[in-house]
C-alpha cells in the first residue's frame, strides 16, 4: 500500500518535473529574444550563457518527467539508476545557469556599454540597423539616460538643434513631433535603465527558476531513495545440477 501511494506521488511530481522543465525553457527563450532585439548594445555575446544552459536543462528536465512517469509504472533499479543521473545533469546544468545568470546580473552596467556609441552613429535612417534598434529601443525610453543625451549626437546638430527622434516622444501625447522646446512630451526614462531593468528580471527569473527545480529535484531523489529502499532484494539460489 505504501509502496502504491509513493508510485502515485512519484507520477504526480513528474507531471510537475513537465511543468517546471517549460517554464525554465521559456525563461530561456525570453532572454534569447531579448538579446537578439538588443545585441548590437552588448559588449559581447556571453550573456546568452545562461539561456543555453537554461533550454539544456529544460530539454533534460522533459526526458526526466517522461522516465519517471514510466518509472512509476514498473520496478527497475536500471530505470531508477538512470532516472538520478538524469537529475543529476539537470542539477550541473541548473546551477551552472544559475552562477552565469548571477554574474551578468551584477555586471550589467559594463556588458551595455557599448549603447552610448550606437546612439552617437544614429543616423535616422530605417535601413540602418543602429537606427533602427535604437527606434526600436525607444518606444518606452529616450537617450542613454534621458532626452538631453540627443543634445550631444552628431544627428542631433545635423537636423538642426530643434528635435529630438520621434521615437522619444511618448505615446500620450500624439502631437508630439520630437521638439526639444517641449520635453514633457518625450519619455523621461533613459533608455540604460529601461534595458538593465528588462535584463534584471530574465536572469533573476532564471536564478529562482533554478531554485525551484532543485527544490523539485531534492523530493523527487527521496522518493525514489524510499521505492529501492522498499524493492524486494532478489534471493539466489543454488540451481541442482539435475
Amino acid at each position: 500500500m505504501r509502496r502504491e501511494a509513493l508510485k502515485t506521488a512519484l507520477q504526480l511530481m513528474c507531471q510537475l518535473l513537465w511543468v517546471v522543465g517549460l517554464v525554465v525553457g521559456l525563461s530561456g527563450v525570453y532572454l534569447l529574444m531579448k538579446y537578439r532585439h538588443s545585441s548590437l548594445f552588448f559588449s559581447h555575446i556571453y550573456i546568452i550563457l545562461p539561456a543555453v544552459f537554461v533550454l539544456a536543462s529544460a530539454v533534460f528536465l522533459l526526458a526526466s518527467g517522461c522516465l519517471g512517469s514510466w518509472l512509476s509504472l514498473r520496478d527497475s533499479t536500471f530505470l531508477q539508476g538512470l532516472f538520478v543521473y538524469l537529475l543529476v545533469v539537470v542539477f550541473c546544468l541548473e546551477s551552472t545557469a544559475s552562477a552565469l545568470a548571477y554574474f551578468h546580473s551584477i555586471k550589467l552596467d559594463s556588458e551595455i556599454a557599448p549603447l552610448s556609441g550606437v546612439f552617437q552613429n544614429y543616423t535616422g535612417i530605417s535601413q540602418d540597423p543602429n537606427s533602427h534598434a535604437v527606434d526600436a529601443t525607444q518606444e518606452e525610453c529616450c537617450g542613454v539616460h534621458d532626452y538631453r543625451d540627443w543634445l550631444k549626437t552628431s544627428w542631433f546638430n545635423h537636423s538642426g538643434g530643434l528635435w529630438v527622434p520621434h521615437s522619444c516622444c511618448n505615446s500620450t501625447f500624439p502631437s508630439c513631433n520630437g521638439t526639444v522646446d517641449q520635453p514633457w512630451q518625450l519619455n523621461q526614462q533613459g533608455c540604460q535603465v529601461k534595458l538593465e531593468m528588462a535584463f534584471q528580471f530574465v536572469l533573476s527569473f532564471v536564478m529562482w527558476g533554478s531554485l525551484l527545480v532543485l527544490l523539485v529535484e531534492l523530493v523527487l531523489i527521496v522518493m525514489v531513495a524510499q521505492l529501492m529502499r522498499d524493492q524486494r532484494i532478489m534471493e539466489y539460489q543454488v540451481l541442482d545440477k539435475n
